[in-house]
């Protein structure tokens, strides 16, 4: 009983938290595969459920996995200046300037990308279809991260701001809300001519966010009614204290299409490195016939506590 009611508190704790929250990142790669054009649109589309449940894999891996946390953030303030242009973007180089355990203590999203864009480009070339899935859906898990500012921070929770919070706030609560109402038709996938740089200007974006990010925030709080700023709700049958409706409104009103933008380019740009390793793997044609296409993984979650930094959630 006690081993179920851990494992229930742990999935339950994954919804609660997740990075661009289970439902952001699963409409991510759905919406990801409208972008692409045939022929690889139509393995995509054969597959879209099993990619679109797979996105949220990687925060699953959060809770089994001690290496898997750093993928999904980097600090850049932990650099020298506080600039990310400090940072090599080559991994190689950067480990020969700041040591391998450094960066991972720091966060290596952008290398995360590129590593997995790798391993699609491999599994394209093998025609290994339950590869190709797996790492697409992990790619535009990665790729989506790093479109959210407060996963290039080491203010990543609000924490050094008296804003413990925001983090599930921004990535999970907004687009729960209000992505039925975004406009998520962002047109075609394009060829990226260096995965690696694409990788490194979506963290230099999303950098560029954070003051914004948690000004606009701590302004609103300064401002907003106090007794009117958080609710209760139910999820997953269970009742928890959030920010309201009426302040997430506002908060997001205050942000002034950000949220809907960072979505609109995380799709665009998972759609564009998957099209790119297709393109890089020679442009292989991908036959589904006679072939065992792996279920949902149910990764256990045999610990309520997320093995590294939990609060990047």
């Amino acid at each position: 009983m006690y081993s179920k009611f851990c494992y229930l508190l742990g999935v339950i704790l994954t919804l609660l938290f997740s990075s661009w929250g289970f439902y952001a990142h699963k409409k991510i790669n759905h919406s990801a595969v409208f972008t692409l054009s045939i022929p690889l649109a139509k393995f995509y589309k054969q597959h879209i459920d099993i990619i679109s449940e797979k996105a949220v894999d990687a925060d699953k891996r959060c809770y089994v996995d001690s290496l898997e946390s750093p993928r999904h953030f980097i600090d850049v303030e932990e650099y020298e200046g506080s600039h990310v242009d400090s940072i090599p973007v080559h991994w190689s180089q950067a480990k020969a300037k700041f040591q391998e355990r450094k960066l991972r203590a720091r966060g290596v999203v952008p290398w995360q990308i590129y590593f997995t864009y790798q391993k699609l480009v491999r599994a394209f070339r093998e025609k290994n279809i339950n590869a190709i899935i797996r790492h697409s859906a992990d790619l535009g898990h990665y790729v989506s991260d790093a479109h959210v500012p407060l996963h290039t921070t080491s203010n990543y929770n609000g924490q050094l701001t008296g804003q413990i919070g925001i983090h599930a706030f921004w990535e999970s609560r907004l687009p729960e809300m209000f992505a039925d109402d975004y406009n998520l038709f962002v047109g075609k996938a394009y060829y990226l001519d260096s995965p690696l740089d694409s990788a490194w200007t979506i963290v230099r974006e999303s950098n560029l966010l954070v003051d914004s990010v948690l000004l606009l925030e701590k302004e609103l709080s300064e401002t907003f009614p106090k007794h009117l700023q958080r609710s209760y709700i139910t999820r997953n049958n269970v009742l928890i204290s959030t920010y309201s409706d009426a302040y997430a409104n506002a908060y997001h009103q205050r942000m002034q299409g950000m949220v809907e933008d960072r979505m609109r380019k995380s799709i665009l740009r998972t759609g564009s490195f998957w099209f790119s390793a297709w393109v890089d793997a020679g442009q292989p044609i991908l036959d589904n016939k006679d072939r065992s296409v792996e279920k949902v993984d149910h990764i256990p979650v045999q610990n309520r506590n997320i093995i590294g930094r939990p609060e990047w959630h």
